[in-house]
């Protein structure tokens, strides 16, 4: 017998259930904040930045514009950061927690890059302008002032400047706003507009400098530093679009950033296969078209090789009167405009980059004597009287010159140059106060070489190969010299007319490599091959020598004052001793009453001859006919010489800028080009296998959700759902029809018996209806971004570099 459990007690009511209160209610979920993913891409398009900014390492002579840059680069990234993270902030909090809508987090886009260019500016301000800022760094209408002073002497040094450059005020002042702005540029696309890998084309802005300036190469750091910054922005790109797919696909973060780290491998490589490829253009200037003549064309120095208008002078029908001198001494000496410092192989002797930092209004001795030694005291007031020219003529060793607006003019102590900012000489008159060495023979004799390591002598010395021919007549001369006077003066002996060297204006300007040779062995030029031979030799035994450039004396008028005209246009030799300066040395055999009395270096007796064409002896070999007159390019970038050279000149920047374009066409054009050919041959082959990974690639492309983890008709369903009305002005109609299809074929194909989903003709249509369908529904500027820069493309990319990495051999322990 069973015995029943009694029923259970009846328990009490529950309660009715409490309606939630607000502060119960669940909370929808929120999208991350855009600020709180903006910390990584934003640091990686600094530093990619700055990798890009080390294309201008060969482009200056030291890297004194690296720390401002740098600076500029950093002041912009936190500005960035600090604006992104406080904006959405003080919305929360203005709003009472509510997320920004779309609209007003769109409006607060370009609000972060005109804050950045304000910190720029203010970063500017308080490294070149701060004497008139808030605080020294808080810009003012005067500071601003002084400011664009400092940017508009740069864009002058820009012209005065060959690479590598000298790192004057106003060339980092412009550096630093191109690194400033090319950050601001790449910061805005990679993190305000979501795209680091087109962010890349702004590096190219820094690289394109050192390609367009410096002759040669430009160097490995160059050349991999932007590389490397445009693979982080690759894999910077790459690792979000990735990442957040393999998030949404339920899978860790590694393989997004394994693609995405095996295509910046890719994309380094590539660009630096590519980029040692590219050619460097001839020019070393980093303004094309540099020409120190400002004016008419009249003076010595209006061509980039002053020597070739030396050589104009020379050979005018009829003298052209240039300056009066008035002086506090009968014999003044040279007049010099400018010194050529730098010889090339190929161009001879040019013109160095000039320092301009300092006007001859400051209050300091311009060029004093070496020790402050004492010389000869000169005063003279120079008037311009057909002179018109940026090259100041001033008497050697100037101390102070006194002239109109002195700030427009500025002194290169290297040199010994005064050279104007947007001024000439026409109708000017100045005066120049100078100390002129004068030194003894028993001085020069007891002057010594200059100890390893002295600036002059690296500067002074410095020489690309010579022909065997020179360096072996050197050796010769300087066999038995016991001091470096004795070396130059038995190289300033060799030039006389015992040893057969003779005047000629009827030669071939020119003093490189192969002239030089010439000369020496045919011995017949004029003033400007004298002085660059010699120059040239005094540098091949060791010592310190360079061409200047100017006028001699001129003829004695009534009145005690001196006319200086064309006939006057001469060129001589400046050789550096140790404590006593520059010293001048004439080799060339010109008329007495021209000649300036040089004690230490006295002419030969027979140097009696006429400086004009109709007074040239006849020469001991015959005289070669002469070839055309080489090019120099003009401030406006034309080139003298004939008319069809002038055309040619003309159209070669045309040329270069078009070829610079369709390169870049080529460059952007090819991502786009390789996904049609992939799209073609997947066409063309018709399987369902082929046409199924063309609409995933598509798919991609677009940023569209596809997991090759679901099945053919799930991934279906995922599309179709993406489709719908679509963003960008509705789907195609039967699109979703069209991915159905093309799933119910790649399931038959993937599962089916072999051969049951071959044959269908429809496809290739399905396919096309498909993608158009795709591309409707996405923004117009996903469907540009897709064609410009295809993800699966670069996703391709990524897996064959690593299936290659994966193919070889492991070192094993």
């Amino acid at each position: 017998m069973t015995t029943l459990a009694p029923p259970p007690a009846p328990s009490a009511p529950l309660p009715p259930p409490r309606p939630p209160t607000p502060a119960a209610r669940p909370t929808p979920a929120r999208p991350a904040a855009a600020g709180q993913h903006d910390g990584p891409t934003t640091l990686a398009a600094a530093v990619a930045t700055a990798l890009g900014a080390c294309a201008l390492l060969p482009v200056f002579t030291r890297p004194a514009w690296l720390p401002p840059a740098l600076a500029a680069i950093a002041v912009v990234a936190l500005t960035g950061l600090a604006l992104r993270a406080a904006g959405p902030a003080l919305w929360e909090w203005a709003s009472g927690g509510r997320p920004a809508p779309a609209r007003v987090a769109a409006a607060g886009v370009p609000l972060v890059p005109l804050a950045q260019l304000a910190a720029l500016t203010s970063l500017m301000t308080a490294l070149f302008a701060p004497d008139r800022a808030l605080a020294g760094w808080l810009p003012t209408p005067r500071s601003l002032r002084d400011l664009a002073v400092v940017l508009t002497d740069g864009s002058a040094e820009l012209r005065e400047q060959a690479t590598p450059a000298l790192p004057l005020t106003g060339l980092l002042a412009l550096t630093v706003l191109l690194v400033g702005m090319v950050a601001v540029t790449v910061d805005l696309i990679a993190v305000g507009g979501r795209q680091p890998a087109l962010a890349g084309l702004g590096l190219l802005v820094l690289f394109c400098v050192p390609v367009s300036t410096v002759t040669g190469d430009v160097g490995l750091v160059a050349l991999a530093a932007p590389a490397a910054g445009l693979a982080l922005l690759l894999w910077s790109d790459q690792a979000r679009r990735l990442t957040r797919r393999a998030r949404r696909a339920g899978r860790g973060s590694g393989a997004g950033a394994a693609a995405a780290a095996g295509t910046a491998l890719a994309a380094l490589a590539a660009a630096l296969v590519v980029g040692s490829l590219v050619p460097t253009l001839p020019e070393g200037r980093l303004a094309a078209g540099f020409g120190p003549g400002g004016g008419g064309g009249g003076a010595t120095g209006t061509a980039l090789d002053p020597a070739a208008a030396l050589q104009g002078q020379l050979t005018l029908p009829e003298p052209i009167d240039l300056l009066r001198v008035d002086a506090s001494v009968p014999d003044p000496g040279y007049l010099r405009v400018v010194t050529l410092d730098a010889y090339d192989a190929e161009q001879g002797w040019t013109i160095g980059n000039l320092d301009g930092e300092s006007s001859v209004a400051q209050s300091q001795d311009l060029a004093p004597l070496p020790g402050r030694r004492d010389g000869r005291r000169v005063e003279a007031t120079i008037t311009a009287i057909g002179h018109d020219d940026r090259f100041l003529p001033v008497l050697p060793s100037p101390l102070r010159v006194q002239i109109a607006d002195p700030e427009a003019w500025r002194f290169d102590p290297a040199t010994g140059t005064v050279f104007g900012r947007d001024v000439t000489t026409a109708r000017t008159s100045y005066r120049v106060g100078a100390v002129q060495a004068q030194p003894s023979e028993e001085e020069l004799l007891e002057a010594g070489p200059l100890a390893p390591g002295n600036p002059v002598l690296e500067r002074g010395t410095a020489l690309p190969p010579l022909d065997p021919e020179v360096t072996d007549l050197v050796a010769r001369l300087t066999a038995g010299a016991a001091s470096p006077y004795e070396a130059v003066r038995a190289i300033h002996d060799h030039f006389s007319r015992a040893n057969g060297f003779v005047y000629s204006l009827a030669t071939a300007p020119g003093t490189a490599g192969d002239d030089l040779a010439r000369f020496l062995r045919f011995k017949q030029g004029y003033c400007e091959q004298y002085a660059g031979a010699m120059a040239a030799m005094v540098r091949a035994a060791g010592i310190p020598a360079r061409v200047a450039l100017g006028y001699t004396p001129g003829r004695l008028q009534p009145g005690g004052s001196r006319l200086i005209t064309s006939d006057d246009a001469h060129a001589w030799v400046e050789v550096y001793f140790d404590d006593l300066g520059w010293i001048p040395f004439d080799p060339t055999p010109i008329d007495s009453d021209r000649a300036v009395d040089l004690p230490w270096a006295p002419r030969p007796a027979d140097q009696e001859v006429l400086e004009r064409p109709t007074d040239v002896p006849t020469a001991p070999t015959p005289v070669q006919p002469t070839p055309a007159p080489r090019q120099d390019r003009l401030d406006d970038g034309a080139q003298q010489g004939s008319a069809a050279a002038g055309q040619t000149s003309s159209a070669r920047p045309v040329l270069v800028g078009a070829g610079v374009l369709l390169g870049l066409a080529a460059l952007v054009a090819t991502p786009a080009g390789a996904r049609a050919l992939q799209r073609r041959r997947r066409v063309a082959d018709g399987s369902p296998g082929a046409l199924w990974d063309e609409l995933a690639a598509t798919a991609r492309d677009l940023g569209l959700p596809w997991d090759p983890a679901l099945t053919p008709r799930r991934q279906a369903a995922a599309l179709a759902r993406a489709l719908g009305p679509g963003r960008g002005g509705g789907s195609r109609p039967g699109a979703g029809d069209a991915v159905e299809r093309l799933a119910r074929a790649e399931e038959a194909a993937r599962y089916g018996p072999p051969g049951a989903a071959s044959g269908d003709p429809a496809a290739v249509a399905a396919l096309r209806t498909a993608r158009h369908g795709l591309v409707a529904a996405v923004p117009a500027r996903t469907r540009l971004l897709a064609r410009l820069w295809p993800a699966s493309l670069v996703e391709g990319l990524g897996g064959t570099a690593r299936a290659l990495l994966g193919r070889l051999p492991r070192r094993t322990a």
